[in-house]
């Protein structure tokens, strides 16, 4: 039952040409590239502080398994 409502979420054929007409109509052809390399450095910045974050937890647990260890 959960998986019919996710697909009737997800946009089709037709729904991203009227969503892409929109945008063109909103922003013009000279902004999109601006909009677009936005995007990109905010995507690769999310993944960057990730990345970041996940190699700070794996330190962490090493520290915390060598004290773990050093303590038995």
């Amino acid at each position: 039952m959960e998986l019919s409502v996710l697909f009737l979420a997800i946009p089709g054929g037709w729904e991203w040409i009227v969503i892409i007409l929109a945008i063109l109509l909103l922003f013009g052809g000279r902004k999109i590239p601006e909009l677009m390399k936005g995007l990109g450095q905010g995507m690769r910045e999310f993944k960057k502080a990730r990345n970041e974050a996940l190699n700070d937890s794996k330190e962490e647990n090493k520290k915390e398994e060598n004290s773990d260890k050093e303590k038995s």
